[in-house]
């Protein structure tokens, strides 16, 4: 969990990030071919009025997603109105004249699809993925947003709210949320518009007005500025009778505004300092910015390889520079280029007591290293093959080779961009990659920046270039719309017949030695996964020492009996591939995926981390210290607490109430590393998926090969006795973090477990409370109040007694009356009859997004290990929508009835609880405030002992 929750805290960094992290001493392992991926083949049209029209049949899924891309990004807010083409965005994901407030959602996941929409520099996209015979009723949704929307003053001021949350929620609460999205591009750029935040700030939020939004989206929004993007089963003929059906008649815009951006970075020629701070920053950032060119630049190419050699992987200069050094927790160095232009960043994360100019100075030396000696040819393989995996990932759906395409269209305007890409990509050369380090990474084009802990001051890291005056647009012409009466409005056209598509076949096969397979063939893209699954887990950790089971599977890779880590990652990243082991609560995870044709080879190395991993004492010592560093981080988080307190208050000291700690950490020593996995990942509970393009049979002769013969002479485990234990006491509990950006909350109960005969009862009662944008809990807290970003609940699969929480973050003010809904909709499910059709809607959203992830390796080997974990039968995966089927309105309200009780659900806030604990406690009674620099993970009190004495006196 600590490495998972990392991304909330010091790993926040590398969202920023095109590629992973991290190394110096690269080490050279296998000389694997240069991996190349299909095409993306398309049929391409274009309407009269500008629509341009991009079609990617695919007969093997039973699903098509309708996308819609707009040229129209967050580089075109206009002035005064940072983060307005963001706003704009949920604004027009709402209502239309013939689609009431979020009908939309209805339309997706109700039938058992999905859909969402997102904002980037040059464009905003809007999509759903649906069974293919709701193709025609998606394209009338497209159209009715393009040609019908609503803006009015109910959805801009809810969207407004929302949006609000979004920033509090990703930049002011997150420790590193400020530097990613406000510090780097104040900081990037000097005369571009992309300058200013993508997601705006409060200040310019609130300063909007509804005629900006109408005039908005008069100046941008129309055919001639989109392109529609279909991919799945369908056939082409009849998607342009449909094409021409519902856009043919949507006129251009009126009076069109240029999407072009005028203005050229200027070329920095001193190189500045910039030390800004910011609350909540636990561990100091060290780094620094330069410009970059825009992605259409024939550099382009050779920057994003160079990346990828200094961070991408653990075989990578900076992290045997900063992160094997033990200077830094996470490091990570990075290019985000743009169709006007980017920037390439690198960063550390330090270490706690590291020297802040000792990691600047090898920052430094490891630009210069770059820019002045030429890059090994396996570093430079090593980086293509790393890129190309990452490609033939994306393209095992319909869906992925979809936004692949969509991308880089958007930001280059040909639709062969992104084959493009890969074709450029493998015809960089050592040279090429030394001819940019040298243009692009010039010392005197250096912006230095540090970041940490202080007042929330922009003015200290303010650009000193001034800020240019952006563009504006025409005022708004005419009225808004309004939603249509219901007698009047025009009903989305009907189902068409659903497509006939043949399932990949399902093979069960035992190995020589007797270890359970399961295999699939689930595309004919040249990539697999192989997953092998050991029961165990975080269960089994002792009390002294939780954290055991998942340091277990993070140090894994660290160091054979055969190969030391720098080999194994070498090896790996020169084949494409890539390895994650991670631990559960139930069980203990590995899986890795690679191209077809290195999977045998890559296979090897898995079978030798899992036989042979011997946990060196120095990389057991390094580790430890990252991990202690890492929890400092993960620690100010709100929402990352509050999950890993909650964990605490639902379980106690049961085996899966105990979640990492420093003091557990401090505890674990090699020895029981090792002994950890001798005893756990055993031959006798192990289980194997292999899946992906590759055949059944290739895949068990593949399993055999690596792992028939493995046996073991020690006595197979022997699962741990009712980890859930007893139920504690309900509490209430509040983490006080004074000054946290927004507040976390959690209401959970304790329900059953995976094998229970209820179990799809309350799984799909729960869909109803708060899966997807349909919930209960998304439509009270997000949709009617404005609440937060977004609010859900979620039912955990465990082995024994599992839980259900419902969860959201929101401005500290309101955490208390977010509580105080979640306990109401708790009370309105076990109170409330549920209608047929109400559950049959929840049903088909289950199985669609189940449907969904069953298309690719990682997706189907993660949900069959996962039940394989648990004892159950891997074909109960496809027998989910019988399941489901056979779940009563009264069985439904029955289960919800039994666990969703207010008195018996025990709550945590994690926030600054000067704004919400009078009112908290009115609604409680019985509150436990916890403040922070008191707070101990390693007790059920989540006290430390003295503060519990000293609470007491």
């Amino acid at each position: 969990m600590i490495r998972k929750l990392l991304l909330a805290g010091a790993g926040a960094l590398a969202l920023a990030a095109s590629g992973p992290a991290l190394a110096d001493h690269h080490q050279t392992a296998v000389e694997a071919p240069t991996l190349s991926a299909p095409k993306i083949e398309y049929t391409r049209w274009q309407l009269d009025n500008g629509l341009t029209v991009i079609a990617i049949p695919d007969n093997s899924t039973a699903n098509v997603t309708t996308s819609l891309w707009y040229e129209v990004g967050s580089k075109h807010d206009p002035q005064g109105r940072s983060g307005f083409a963001h706003l704009f965005e949920h604004i027009l994901s709402r209502k239309t004249v013939n689609m009431p407030y979020n009908m939309i959602n209805r339309l997706t996941e109700d039938v058992g699809g999905v859909r969402n929409a997102s904002t980037w520099v040059d464009r905003t996209n809007y999509y759903e993925t649906v069974p293919a015979e709701y193709l025609e009723a998606m394209l009338w949704t497209h159209r009715e947003r393009m040609a019908n929307p609503v803006v009015d003053s109910e959805v801009f001021e809810k969207e407004r709210s929302v949006v609000k949350e979004e920033l509090r929620q990703r930049v002011l609460a997150p420790p590193y949320g400020r530097f990613q999205r406000f510090v780097i591009p104040e900081n990037a750029f000097d005369v571009l518009p992309m300058r200013r935040p993508g997601i705006g700030s409060i200040e310019e939020l609130d300063s909007a007005t509804l005629d900006d939004a109408r005039a908005f989206h008069q100046a941008f929004y129309g055919p001639d500025t989109a392109t529609l993007i279909v991919a799945g089963n369908f056939e082409i003929a009849s998607l342009r009778k449909l094409v021409d059906k519902y856009f043919a008649d949507i006129p251009r815009r009126d009076n069109p505004v240029s999407l072009e951006i005028k203005g050229e970075e200027p070329v920095l020629t001193q190189p500045r300092i910039v030390n800004a701070t910011a609350p909540n920053v636990p561990l100091p950032v060290v780094g620094g910015i330069w410009k970059a060119p825009s992605t259409n630049d024939p550099d382009a190419p050779a920057i994003e390889l160079l990346s990828a050699i200094m961070s991408s992987g653990d075989n990578s200069r900076l992290h045997n520079a900063l992160v094997r050094t033990g200077k830094a927790v996470d490091a990570a160095h990075f290019d985000q280029m743009s169709e006007d232009g980017g920037f390439i960043a690198n960063f550390a994360v330090l270490s706690p007591g590291a020297d802040s100019a000792e990691a600047d100075a090898i920052l430094a030396k490891e630009i210069e290293r770059v820019r002045t000696e030429p890059v090994s040819e396996a570093e430079l393989r090593e980086a293509k093959n790393e890129i190309f995996s990452s490609a033939l990932s994306q393209r095992q759906t319909a869906q992925g080779r979809a936004f692949e395409l969509g991308e880089a269209l958007v930001s280059s305007g040909d639709p062969d961009a992104a084959d493009k890409r890969l074709d450029a990509i493998a015809a960089v050369t050592a040279d090429d990659i030394l001819r940019v380090a040298r243009k692009w990474l010039r010392p005197e084009g250096e912006v230095e920046l540090t970041y940490t802990a202080g007042e929330d001051d922009p003015s200290s890291y303010a650009n000193p270039a001034p800020m240019p005056t952006f563009g504006s647009v025409p005022p708004p012409s005419g009225q808004p719309r309004a939603v249509l009466p219901e007698g009047e409005r025009m009903a989305p056209p009907p189902p068409g017949e659903a497509p006939e598509v043949a399932r990949a076949d399902f093979v069960e096969a035992t190995l020589a030695n007797g270890i359970p397979l399961v295999s699939a063939q689930t595309s004919d893209v040249p990539i697999a996964t192989i997953t092998i699954v050991f029961p165990g887990g975080d269960a089994t950790d002792p009390a002294a020492k939780a954290g055991l089971a998942e340091m277990t599977a993070d140090l894994a890779d660290k160091g054979t009996t055969q190969r030391d880590a720098s080999q194994i990652a070498a090896t790996l990243e020169s084949l494409g591939a890539s390895l994650n082991i991670s631990s559960s609560a139930d069980g203990t995870y590995a899986s890795l995926t690679a191209p077809t044709v290195n999977l045998a080879e890559a296979g090897q190395v898995l079978v030798d981390v899992i036989v042979n991993a011997s946990y060196p004492a120095e990389e057991v010592e390094r580790e430890r210290k990252r991990t202690l560093d890492s929890l400092t981080a993960i620690l100010k988080d709100p929402g990352s607490l509050a999950s890993l307190a909650a964990t605490r208050v639902l379980y106690g000291d049961a085996p899966y109430g105990r979640v990492a700690n420093p003091q557990s950490i401090e505890q674990i020593a090699r020895e029981d590393l090792v002994a950890h996995r001798e005893a756990y990942w055993h031959p006798g509970t192990a289980k194997i998926v292999i899946s992906g393009g590759i055949s059944a049979g290739e895949a068990r002769a593949l399993a055999n090969s690596l792992f028939g013969g493995w046996t073991s002479d020690r006595p197979a485990p022997v699962p741990v006795d009712h980890p859930a234990g007893s139920e504690p006491a309900p509490r209430t509990v509040v983490i006080d973090i004074p000054d946290a950006g927004q507040a976390a909350v959690i209401a959970g109960v304790r329900t059953l477990a995976r094998g229970d005969s209820d179990f799809y009862n309350l799984w799909l009662a729960n869909t109803v409370l708060g899966s997807g944008s349909n919930g209960w809990l998304f439509e009270e807290v997000r949709t009617k109040r404005g609440l937060s970003y977004g609010a859900y609940s979620s039912l955990s699969q465990r082995s024994d007694t599992a839980t259900l929480t419902a969860n959201a973050q929101t401005k500290n003010d309101t955490a208390d009356e977010v509580a105080a809904v979640f306990f109401e909709q708790f009370e309105k499910l076990a109170a409330t009859p549920l209608s047929e059709e109400t559950l049959q809607k929840r049903r088909l959203y289950l199985g669609g997004a189940l449907a969904r992830s069953l298309e690719t390796s990682g997706g189907f080997n993660g949900q069959v290990a996962t039940l394989m974990l648990r004892g159950i039968e891997p074909a109960e995966a496809f027998h989910v929508a019988e399941r489901l089927a056979a779940v009563s309105p009264a069985e439904a309200q029955r289960v919800a009835e039994r666990y969703l009780v207010p008195q018996d659900t025990s709550l945590v806030i994690v926030g600054d609880a000067r704004y919400f604990l009078e009112d908290l406690e009115k609604m409680r009674g019985d509150v436990e405030v916890i403040p922070f620099d008191d707070l101990d993970l390693s007790r059920t009190e989540l006290r430390k002992e003295t503060a519990i004495e000293a609470a007491a006196e």
